[in-house]
């Protein structure tokens, strides 16, 4: 991506002129088109009413599960539109049946969010959860997945990128192992979409849960759900409004033949467009060059922080994505966080709350997170780099 399209694109991001932002796996900056999209329609709606606005806009936010569908290459019937990320893996994953001595295989980076869940539905159903074994490198171990597989598996579920580190997980190599023995498999990607390049046939997903605020750079508040239309019919959604489902009968009620049947009735507007302003802005800066600058940025952070003493970064994986993780000597993340913030340097801190196996194994109680963008310059790095080697020194 030659320097040009960097400054324009920074120019249509207004937060790039009062912050450095290294929080993209967190917020990321949205740029100027999502903004004007949301704010835009609030005003509007604020004016002539919000049903009556809603109506008028049919069509555009009809038009919005196409712009979504567009960016992991699925059909608009495909698509559900949710509150977020959480909410889209939740309506996923408590619709599979389980039961008794039933299996869920899952990863050690998964999100704490995610586990959670899992340990709720096992108590109340006696299901099993078993965790992967990693390669050397640090990613899903395909070989050992697919040794564990037998007739009492019903779900494989995996992040596509951890909350806490730069690696990438296999997706497309445990969608070959999933599809080959006809088993549901669930990613959640939401710190992937916007930040790699996604297609959904190629990965082999049935359902992936996503939200709006990563590397989409959409506003918060907002996600989706891709449901493969060849299990749609096959799951029904642990809560049904009138949305979802219709009312047949005194008795009786029919759930939707798509996605959207795990939608609720009541949602924003102005951020579903503000979804799709997103989704198209992403698809006109091209998801590979995208995906190409932000994995250049971020290995030359890494190299960048690992040459200070006293700094240690945190990052594995056979493939690395933007998030940077470190800590410095004698330094709670937290502090790091706040000494960066006092100079406008925007990062985060993962702990062991939010991805206990991995970072127990690691023996890690909590990292720095710097999680780069294709908008983010090579002055930025070194600006960060410089900061936390003058911490590091004191």
């Amino acid at each position: 991506m030659a320097d040009l399209e960097v400054a324009k694109l920074r120019s249509e991001t207004p937060g790039c002129a009062e912050v450095v932002h290294f929080n993209n796996a967190g917020a990321s900056l949205p740029p100027s088109i999502v903004v004007d999209t949301v704010v835009s329609y609030l005003v509007e709606e604020a004016r002539v009413g919000g049903y009556e606005l809603a109506d008028r806009r049919r069509e555009d936010l009809a038009a919005v599960y196409r712009s979504v569908a567009g960016i992991i290459g699925s059909h608009e019937d495909e698509i559900a539109l949710v509150d977020n990320a959480t909410r889209a893996w939740d309506m996923a994953f408590y619709s599979i049946p389980l039961g008794e001595g039933d299996r869920v295989l899952t990863t050690t980076s998964e999100y704490a969010a995610n586990f959670i869940a899992y340990l709720q539905v096992a108590r109340r159903t006696g299901a099993h959860i078993e965790v992967v074994p990693d390669t050397p490198t640090g990613e899903i171990d395909v070989d050992a997945l697919e040794r564990m597989l037998d007739d009492r598996v019903r779900l494989i579920s995996i992040n596509h990128v951890p909350t806490n580190g730069g690696l990438v997980n296999p997706a497309a190599a445990v969608g070959r192992i999933a599809q080959d023995a006809g088993i549901p498999y669930l990613l959640d990607a939401c710190q992937s979409v916007g930040q790699i390049p996604i297609d959904v046939d190629e990965i082999g997903c049935d359902l992936l849960s996503a939200t709006s605020r990563k590397y989409l750079r959409g506003p918060r508040g907002v996600g989706f759900l891709y449901v493969r239309d060849t299990i749609i019919e096959s799951l029904e959604p642990i809560m049904l409004d009138l949305h979802g489902a219709r009312w047949v009968a005194r008795d009786e009620y029919e759930v939707r033949r798509d996605a959207k049947r795990f939608e609720t009735w009541e949602s924003s507007p102005a951020l579903r467009l503000g979804l799709a302003a997103a989704c198209d802005y992403a698809l006109d800066v091209g998801p590979g060059a995208a995906w190409d600058r932000i994995a250049s940025l971020a290995a030359i952070l890494r190299a960048a922080l690992a040459r200070i003493p006293g700094v240690t970064v945190h990052d594995k994986g056979a493939v690395k994505g933007g998030i940077v993780t470190f800590s410095v000597a004698g330094r709670e993340a937290s502090a790091v966080q706040d000494y960066l913030q006092q100079r406008r340097i925007n990062v985060s801190t993962s702990s062991v709350y939010s991805a206990r196996i991995d970072m127990q194994e690691r023996g890690l109680d909590e990292v720095v997170r710097a999680s780069v963008h294709y908008f983010n310059t090579e002055d930025e790095l070194d600006r960060l780099v410089n900061t936390v080697a003058q911490l590091a020194r004191h």
